[in-house]
């Protein structure tokens, strides 16, 4: 397909999301089924630009003077690198391509000043109710913070210290040009696509198959770090999902732990056999939610709550999430997150920690939360956070956002400051 068959495509898909309401995946999942004749380049080419409006929307439309669909699709493309000289030449004569914006629209989304005039929460590119939220949550320069989260992600991986060093895994991966990461000692990264490129499907690589490394994001890498994984503790991954933390964790202790893997959800936890045993992750034992649990009341040394959440962290991954999240939503996680919570410590033995850990940026899902359950939990104090980065991170610089409550503090990782989605990381101790 040329690039004007594409920009259509992608218009068609966004079309079809906005009148059914429905997510992005499943848009360009049908659309492909219904175009068989298309290549897979065509396909990765298309989804970019899809997703590129969908992380943008609303300072591609104001740049643009417009949010119809074949407009913003058109910003993403000149967003994403190409100029209005190239785009003219790629669609001459191209019979499957929108009519092109006129001058003075590409003179306007070219110019310095192009978001001067906009509202903030347009240069942000979120629904104007988040706007209070993330400014409360992220500080002064809030809408630098949520634009970083409407960039396009890199594809980030942890090598499996069960199985491998870090530089075999980098040697393993040369061909797509991975790299360390910059905080986590586990961490492998490969950058950000450009215009019309695509992630490689690692999955398929033999390091992967015999796992050698995992897909995981950095901040949650550095979650499962701080959480602290000793050898010979029992330890409560209590929303386990498909196991990413759990093999982290099992990982950080050496199979030295005791480890425990719960999920509400069947269906979520699903995955985690086949990758606790394509890591090699021995000692971990599996709760399906019928499982019974009180024998494990007051019995740990870690518990671990990776709690429902709106995901506000991920937007760079999710970018139709933040367009679907609403008010009643984000009550109705902070409402399970303080069940959550309530239940895990529970589980806490006496000098015990619980760390808690979202993929979100918002206050009221993340410190908010933490206030609320020591007010009704005396018994837990706050850890310093800072403090326990200095100690497993030593020579990391201070990516984070810290915020003091009391003698403790809390931590955020943001992709404007720390190059990683956006995490929540607190820990808590319970009184010996």
């Amino acid at each position: 397909m040329r690039l004007g068959g594409r920009i259509a495509a992608a218009v068609e898909v966004i079309e079809d999301m906005t009148a059914r309401r429905r997510p992005v995946a499943d848009a360009l999942k049908d659309w492909g089924l219904a175009h068989r004749f298309a290549g897979s380049g065509d396909r990765s080419a298309i989804g970019n630009m899809v997703y590129d409006v969908l992380r943008r929307r609303r300072s591609l439309a104001h740049r643009m003077g417009s949010d119809a669909p074949a407009a913003l699709v058109f910003g993403a493309v000149l967003d994403a690198g190409q100029t209005p000289d190239g785009l003219r030449a790629a669609l001459e004569g191209d019979r499957f391509a929108p009519p092109l914006p006129d001058e003075g629209v590409l003179k306007r989304f070219f110019s310095n000043d192009s978001l001067k005039d906009a509202p903030e929460a347009v240069a942000a590119d979120v629904p104007d109710w988040l706007a209070g939220p993330l400014a409360t949550s992220l500080g002064s320069d809030w809408v630098v913070e949520a634009r970083a989260l409407s960039d396009r992600p890199p594809l980030d991986m942890r090598a499996n210290l069960l199985k491998a060093k870090r530089d075999d895994v980098l040697a393993e991966l040369k061909p797509f040009a991975a790299e360390p990461m910059p905080l986590s000692p586990w961490g492998l990264r490969i950058a950000p696509i450009e215009g019309e490129g695509r992630h490689p499907n690692v999955q398929v690589e033999r390091g992967f198959q015999t796992g050698l490394f995992e897909i995981q994001d950095e901040g949650s890498q550095i979650a499962a770090l701080l959480a602290g994984a000793e050898p010979k503790t029992r330890i409560l991954d209590y929303c386990a999902g498909a196991g990413g933390k759990t093999l982290a964790l099992a990982a950080a202790s050496g199979n030295a732990a005791e480890i425990h893997a719960f999920d509400a959800d069947r269906q979520r936890l699903a995955p985690i056999w086949d990758r606790l045993a394509r890591a090699g992750a021995e000692g971990v034992e599996v709760h399906s939610p019928r499982d019974d649990l009180a024998p494990l009341h007051g019995t740990m040394d870690l518990v671990l709550v990776d709690a429902p959440c709106t995901g506000a962290g991920t937007w760079r991954r999710r970018p139709d999430a933040k367009w679907r999240l609403s008010e009643a939503q984000l009550q109705k996680r902070m409402g399970e997150q303080d069940a959550v919570l309530q239940k895990a410590a529970a589980f806490v033995k006496p000098g015990g920690r619980l760390a808690y850990v979202t993929c979100s940026v918002l206050r009221e899902e993340n410190a908010a939360r933490v206030e609320a359950f020591l007010v009704a939990h005396p018994a837990f104090r706050l850890c310093d956070a800072e403090a326990i980065w200095a100690e497993k991170l030593p020579d990391a610089p201070k990516a984070y956002h810290a915020e003091r409550l009391g003698e403790g503090a809390v931590l955020t990782l943001t992709p404007h400051r720390s190059g990683t989605d956006g995490f929540f990381f607190a820990l808590l101790e319970r009184e010996a």
